[in-house]
């Protein structure tokens, strides 16, 4: 829905600051996707960061050799990526651009493709569909995607490590999502803006329809999202410790539930040329 787009966009607009920093410090979220990444990107590889906010993914794999362009809804969060990039030396792209309208910018085919933000924010399937067909329409075959959810278990998380007694609030959103997640359903609705939640066992029949070779599946932030708080006190040999455990465990099924947002990696079997829907057939 458009309209959720564009309270999506007004959200970023003010955030872009929030969201650099969201990152910063202790983030296992950042350093474990970062770690699948590298398994598969080389230098000098075409990256196409969809939705990549104000730049920290985008900046990494520049940083290790890759030419890449990010494209996000929110123009304060594609200025500030392009300050960073400019700051630290490093030739990125970066522009503004709905992730589901990119036939306008021409932006060519890549070896990898990041959807690591616009499945959190479109709330109808059909709208994540589509973002999903215009990221695999910019891949080469052989391609690797990676796309992000935050998970049903985000908010519980959330609300469990800081703010216990807001249950008790009775605000409608909190109430809506509560229902949803006592009855195995996502979420889509209002949140810390428009935001959609994904069940674990919703990820991997989603990507089934698309030509996709699952590659990993994994909960971004292993097993330490409901700790991180009380790790980030901790020195840093007992954080790294954590972190690399926590690494080991990040596709275990038993703990997809630990993580906040869950990482679908895979690779694409067929040429998808833009125009195609999941089934193939022209639009």
């Amino acid at each position: 829905m458009k309209e959720s787009r564009e309270q999506v966009r007004a959200f970023y607009e003010g955030a872009a600051q929030a969201e650099w920093k969201r990152l910063d410090g202790y983030a296992p979220e950042f350093e474990i996707n970062l770690r699948m990444m590298e398994r598969y990107l080389r230098p000098g590889d075409r990256v196409l960061d969809i939705g990549g906010g104000p730049g920290r993914y985008a900046l990494a794999l520049a940083r290790r050799g890759c030419a890449v362009t990010l494209v996000d809804l929110s123009s304060a969060n594609a200025e500030l990526a392009a300050a960073k990039a400019a700051e630290a030396g490093l030739p990125i792209t970066a522009m503004q651009g709905d992730a589901l309208e990119l036939d306008a910018l021409h932006l060519g085919k890549f070896d990898h493709v990041l959807l690591m933000g616009p499945l959190y924010h479109l709330l109808e399937e059909e709208e994540r569909k589509e973002a999903v067909r215009q990221a695999l329409s910019r891949l080469k075959p052989g391609g690797t995607l990676f796309a992000a959810f935050i998970s049903q278990s985000a908010n519980l998380i959330d609300l469990l490590r800081g703010y216990p007694a807001e249950i008790l609030r009775g605000a409608p959103e909190e109430e809506a999502w509560l229902q949803n997640l006592l009855e195995g359903r996502a979420y889509a609705g209002g949140g810390f803006t428009q935001v959609y939640f994904e069940q674990v066992s919703g990820i991997l029949p989603f990507f089934a329809q698309f030509p996709l070779e699952t590659l990993h599946f994994l909960s971004s932030e292993g097993i330490l999202a409901p700790f991180r708080h009380s790790l980030q006190s901790q020195p840093q040999e007992v954080r790294e410790r954590w972190l690399d455990i926590a690494f080991r465990l990040c596709e275990r099924e038993e703990f997809l539930a630990y993580g906040e947002h869950l990482l679908y990696i895979g690779r694409l079997t067929a040429p998808f040329p833009a125009g195609e829907t999941p089934g193939g057939a022209a639009c």
